[in-house]
């Protein structure tokens, strides 16, 4: 038998449920903003923050460097105004500018957790990301970030 206590706990239930669901959905405003590109630049596109950090657009900067170890591209990039692109950056580089790079490997700016003497870099061939010596000699791109506040 439908009593109205049963009715209640029932529509109880229901608005928990409700309350866990808005709860659960997360939102992201990102407000117009207009990009400047210096000439050779090119709009790479949106990094989403992650645990709190800000979202950014990404601007592939003009120029490359060919056999440089990891600490001198580190250097290089700086020199250009930029940064060598994170692993993050690097798979979105890959994904939609991938025919600005030459069919080759690029420095990340990501050396490895456990092993010191190695750095991440990015295989613009077939899109695999693995780790080698920092003394190795690959290639390097700049990028810069635009936060969105």
């Amino acid at each position: 038998m439908i009593t109205l206590q049963t009715i209640k706990a029932k529509q109880d239930e229901i608005l928990s449920l409700i309350s866990s669901f808005e709860k659960q959905t997360t939102e992201y405003v990102f407000p117009h903003t207009e990009i400047s590109l210096k000439a050779g630049e090119r709009y790479a596109g949106l990094i989403l923050g992650k645990d709190g950090e800000s979202s950014y657009h990404l601007i592939l900067l003009d120029g490359h460097q060919s056999e440089i170890n990891w600490t001198d591209a580190l250097t290089w990039a700086k020199e250009q105004g930029g940064e060598l692109p994170n692993r993050r950056e690097q798979a979105l580089l890959y994904a939609n500018l991938k025919e600005e790079f030459e069919e080759a490997w690029y420095w990340t700016n990501e050396q490895h957790a456990s092993i010191s003497s190695s750095a991440w870099y990015q295989n613009f061939y077939n899109g695999n990301q693995i780790n080698t010596s920092k003394g190795g000699e690959l290639r390097a791109r700049a990028v810069r970030r635009l936060i969105i506040q």
